[in-house]
């Protein structure tokens, strides 16, 4: 157990901190939408969430300062996890999203205590999973991500729970996110990035790709056009954003109001996420500087 975990699970009953015991909340059903990534990468699944649902608020965190999660330590992420969570609870979120496959990986099971019964917790992880035990069944599949997704091995450990002779081979690519971060996605150097990653022998002989990690929809067009039809690649933003309203179907939590507003806050300002995040959502955003301790 980390230094993180101790502290947390150290609290007593008397503390402010409650564990997770349930989805029933007590709050207005216009309460936003919680989301959090270390960058632009979660705003495939903000969009696909808008898209599916606008009538919900949503509160974005992108941890710029610390960008891309793939490379730090659990310990690390986890921190800045629980940070970032005190922000979207002040918010009054219903719903925290882990928009991130490594803090998902690495994070979700301390965030879910500590955010306890104030919010339902989701992460980018379980959904897919369950995705796959219904419509990949007797699969191999290919799985692309970050590094700390990739050694984790929490997507081939889940798989193979399912009991649905699902095979996962994995291979992390660490270049993809900076390189979307940066803006270089949909240029020719990109494209000769992904195609070095896509023709390495880990990724033979798969009918499917999974997208590890939430920066990818942004050139799943270019893997799509590497493989030809020939390889399934799974979306996972759409996956995720079909569950959030399940979920909040089930917990009669669904906002049925007017459109929602969207708040983007960023632990570090960068022009490229500016930029990303309008190209997204098609109007000027403004961006609230929120920094975390490091």
């Amino acid at each position: 157990m980390g230094i993180l975990q101790k502290w947390l699970l150290g609290f007593d009953n008397n503390s402010k901190f409650t564990f997770f015991v349930g989805n029933s909340l007590s709050m207005p059903n216009s309460s936003p939408i919680g989301i959090f990534d270390s960058g632009i990468g979660g705003l495939t699944l903000a969009h696909a969430i808008t898209e599916l649902m606008p009538q919900e608020p949503i509160i974005y965190f992108g941890d710029t300062a610390h960008l891309p999660y793939g490379d730090k330590s659990a310990t690390a992420i986890q921190a800045y996890s629980v940070k970032i969570c005190n922000l979207l609870l002040e918010k009054n979120c219903k719903l925290i999203l882990i928009a991130c496959n490594s803090a998902s990986a690495a994070a979700f099971d301390l965030v879910k205590a500590y955010v306890g019964t104030k919010a339902i917790v989701v992460n980018v992880i379980d959904p897919v999973i369950d995705f796959l035990g219904e419509h990949m069944q007797s699969s191999t599949l290919g799985l692309i991500g970050t590094k700390q997704t990739v050694n984790s091995g929490i997507y081939a450990r889940k798989a193979s729970a399912l009991n649905q002779d699902i095979q996962i081979k994995s291979l992390a690519t660490p270049l993809l996110a900076p390189m979307i971060e940066e803006g270089f996605f949909s240029k020719t150097i990109s494209e000769q990035i992904i195609r070095e990653y896509l023709v390495q022998p880990e990724l033979s002989d798969i009918d499917g790709l999974i997208l590890g990690c939430t920066h990818y929809p942004l050139i799943k067009k270019q893997i799509e056009e590497f493989y030809q039809g020939k390889v399934e690649v799974i979306d996972t933003s759409q996956i995720v954003a079909r569950e959030i309203k399940r979920i909040l179907t089930e917990q009669d939590l669904l906002n049925v109001g007017s459109p929602g507003t969207r708040q983007f806050f960023v632990s570090d300002y960068t022009d490229s996420f500016e930029k990303s995040t309008q190209l997204f959502f098609g109007e000027k955003i403004k961006l609230t500087q929120y920094p975390i301790w490091d």
